[in-house]
């Protein structure tokens, strides 16, 4: 294999990198205690609301996009659960994360 897809293959790993994600998971309301159990015992996954519809709102936290997909799929397969939406995802590197982030009213350029 040569060219960019190489390259980019051989900078996987290279610099550390947090992925998060937000989901939003709607299941049979009478298998919630059994699906709330299965999420929370995910590495990397925190419940934070859960609505008497059946609906969880739930983030996931890992270290490559992969494992993300893997816990999406791993909450999807759960029986009772009638879909598991990815709703929001962002990564960067794990360096960034110590970064000062200056707190500016009305940033240059963004009004």
């Amino acid at each position: 294999m040569t060219g960019y897809r190489q390259v980019m293959l051989e900078n996987i790993g290279s610099v550390p990198e947090v992925h998060i994600a937000g989901v939003v998971v709607h299941a049979d309301n009478q298998r919630i205690q059994f699906i709330r159990q299965a999420i929370s015992i995910l590495p990397g996954a925190e419940i934070h609301a859960i609505s008497s519809a059946g609906k969880l709102v739930v983030t996931l936290e890992a270290p490559h996009s992969a494992d993300i997909v893997g816990q999406l799929n791993a909450i999807h397969a759960l029986p009772g659960v009638y879909s598991a939406a990815l709703i929001y995802q962002h990564h960067e590197d794990v360096a960034s994360l110590d970064e000062e982030i200056g707190d500016e009213t009305h940033p240059a350029g963004i009004h």
